[in-house]
């Protein structure tokens, strides 16, 4: 049984298409399909079901899967380790990214560590805290930026580093009645039509809890996840919002208030503490100069 065997089995896997598969790898699909094939036989089972329309995996070829993703990962990670033993850094990174990243420029970092380890393959991807704390602790991503309330944050196998605490500000339309204040309380907040991350999103939280602690009610209207987007919603009139003041960018529209007894916002880098890989690493040493 080959590498590229395996490679080809999980390329059909994730297409569920043997011509796209063999579009990914590079490669003739006749050529793919008789790779396909000869680890079928030397298997003894069929890992596809193949019809005119479709290909199916079978419950041999998930399990099959399943296990030559981390055989392959294991093999990537063993030759980066070797090779990092002589000063340069190969293998692939992983990345996650919530929406709200405010104290890291992470286009530039990711700019630096490519320049400064161009055999490295990035992988960025977004999502929301918990997905990715989840994920580092089970070695299934290498990096991520976090946004959580503090007591939230620790998770066995996961290593984190505090980038900034911030308390949220109110930001309201500039022709809002507390738009000139010089800052209000979560009580002044409280008759306002909001808006806010999802309901559950470690976005929404600090501020849901901020609001219950102080024995207050408020009406979250309107959920969204881009904080541009929230913005946009304020600068018209329709609503108002708690954000880290250094998401929102100044515009016509708009007004920021500081907030007496608002939540605090924390933001980490973290990443997988078992044994992080040599790009893992590298990375940190990047985004933590």
């Amino acid at each position: 049984m080959e590498f590229q065997q395996m490679r080809y089995a999980i390329a059909v896997a994730e297409e569920r298409n043997f011509t796209r598969a063999a579009q990914r790898c590079h490669v003739v699909q006749s050529a793919l399909s008789h790779q396909i094939k000869a680890l079928e036989r030397e298997l003894g089972t069929p890992l596809f079901a193949r019809t005119s329309r479709r290909v199916e995996v079978t419950d041999a070829g998930a399990a099959f899967v399943a296990s030559a993703r981390e055989s392959l990962a294991a093999a990537e990670r063993a030759a980066a380790d070797a090779v990092a033993t002589t000063g340069e850094v190969r293998g692939t990174l992983s990345v996650g990214v919530i929406p709200t990243v405010t104290m890291i420029d992470l286009a530039a970092v990711l700019g630096h560590f490519h320049r400064s380890h161009p055999g490295v393959r990035i992988h960025m991807r977004g999502g929301g805290s918990d997905q990715f704390i989840a994920a580092l602790a089970t070695g299934d991503l290498d990096v991520a930026v976090l946004g959580l309330r503090e007591d939230r944050v620790a998770r066995a196998g996961v290593a984190t580093r505090l980038l900034s605490a911030e308390r949220l500000v109110a930001v309201v339309p500039d022709t809002h009645a507390l738009a000139t204040h010089p800052e209000v309380s979560l009580r002044d907040l409280a008759e306002e039509v909001f808006v806010d991350f999802p309901d559950g999103t470690p976005g929404r939280a600090q501020s849901d809890l901020a609001f219950a602690q102080a024995g207050l009610h408020r009406d979250v209207a309107f959920e969204a996840i881009s904080s541009a987007f929230m913005l946009d919603l304020v600068a018209h009139g329709l609503v108002v919002s708690l954000l880290p003041r250094a998401a929102v960018e100044p515009r016509d529209g708009i007004a920021v208030v500081p907030v007496t007894d608002g939540p605090t916002r924390h933001e980490f880098l973290a990443w997988s503490a078992l044994n992080p890989s040599p790009a893992a690493r590298a990375f940190i040493d990047v985004a933590s100069e």
